[in-house]
Formats: structure tokens, C-alpha cells, sequence
């Protein structure tokens, strides 16, 4: 028996906005910032969300929403403790997936591509910029890890904000920082009438980009 059972008429018809393969630009970061833009632009409520999907060691996939940092012309960029499942699941296999969704402009952007650290000094850059609260949370919370109460994690951030609190600087701790995913497919989705949406891919081959359209 369904416990849901009004969800399967829950339906809208997307006919915002319409893509097509002469219309974007020629590489995907070019037209992923395009689309940022507009989506900031329009105060999407947390356009940098992301659904990151990693696949540890067994197949076994897992996913959970992290934050955009940066775009540069290699990939995109998020940061996290590498302590955590997804370091870990990225450790033993560097390939991951991000799932961009915009509803109040009816897109949705898939990234597919390998994953690497970034380099210290970018992490070391980012880390300093965050709120001092942030900076010590990052070395109260063992990510992923079971702990014994709430109390546990509060007594460990108020350890922590004592020992650095005659620090000009905290230091960035070893297990927490960048990771850069280098895209090698990415997908734009454009909602359209009657469930006949707009897909255009990007797939690298041979370091060239090339573009097609897929049926929704």
C-alpha cells in the first residue's frame, strides 16, 4: 500500500525558456557560468547547491548536497573535510558526478568527470576567508564519523576556539580542503511542454568538446 499515495499526480509544465545546440557556447564552463549568472541574477535561493555523488570501493553509490566554491577553466571546485564517506569513497575512486538543480528556471546542469586535491595554497586561501566559527568547526567535527551526543561535538568546538584563541591565523587543518572535478561530460537540461525537454551534452574527446542533443 502506497504511503504516498498523492505524490505520482504532483506534475508541472515547464515552458520557461528553450535550448538548442546553436545557441550555447562552445566548451561547458562557458555556458555553466552563463547559466550562473542568470541564476544569481534571478535570487534562485542556494544556486551554488549541488548534489555530489561518489561511488565507493564496493559500486555503492552515495550522494548529499555540498556548495560550489569556484569555477575555473579546469572544473569545479568544493571543499571538504577528506577525513569524511566522500574522501573516502574518492580516494579509492576518483571519478564523481554534480547535479545542478534551478527549479524557479526549470534547469538542471550533470557534471561528470575525474576528481583531484587542489593545491595547498588554494585551500590554505579558502580556508582563511571563512568565518573564524567555520575555521574551528572544521577541526571540532570528525565528518562522517559517529559520535556519542551533540554535547560531544560542543565540547570539542569550545576546546578548539580556546586553543587557537590567541592565534592571529588557525591553521588549516591536514584533512580538510579543495577538491577539483575535471569535467569530461556535462549536461544542460532546459524544462519544456509536455515533458519534451531540451538536453544538450557536452563530451570531451580528445581534448575536444563536442556537443549534441539527446531525447528528453
Amino acid at each position: 500500500m502506497s504511503l504516498l499515495p498523492n505524490i505520482a499526480a504532483i506534475r508541472k509544465n515547464y515552458a520557461m525558456e528553450s535550448l538548442n545546440e546553436v545557441s550555447v557556447a562552445k566548451d561547458p564552463i562557458t555556458q555553466f557560468k552563463s547559466w550562473m549568472d542568470e541564476t544569481i541574477a534571478a535570487q534562485v535561493n542556494e544556486p551554488t547547491a549541488m548534489v555530489l555523488s561518489t561511488v565507493n570501493s564496493s559500486g555503492r553509490p552515495s550522494a548529499r548536497v555540498v556548495l560550489l566554491k569556484d569555477v575555473t577553466t579546469d572544473g569545479f571546485i568544493f571543499f571538504t573535510n577528506y577525513n569524511s564517506r566522500k574522501g573516502h569513497d574518492l580516494q579509492v575512486n576518483p571519478f564523481a558526478s554534480l547535479t545542478f538543480f534551478w527549479p524557479e528556471l526549470e534547469r538542471q546542469v550533470r557534471v561528470e568527470g575525474t576528481i583531484q586535491k587542489v593545491p595547498a595554497e588554494i585551500s590554505d586561501s579558502y580556508f582563511h576567508s571563512r568565518p573564524v566559527g567555520s575555521q574551528i568547526g572544521a577541526w571540532a567535527s570528525p565528518q562522517s564519523q559517529p559520535i556519542t551526543s551533540r554535547e560531544e561535538l560542543e565540547i570539542a568546538d569550545a576546546d578548539y576556539t580556546k586553543r587557537f584563541g590567541d592565534l592571529p591565523v588557525i591553521p588549516r587543518p591536514e584533512h580538510w580542503g579543495g577538491y577539483l572535478l575535471e569535467p569530461d561530460r556535462v549536461e544542460f537540461w532546459q524544462g519544456r511542454p509536455n515533458r519534451l525537454h531540451d538536453r544538450i551534452v557536452y563530451e570531451l574527446q580528445e581534448n575536444q568538446w563536442h556537443i549534441k542533443r539527446l531525447a528528453p
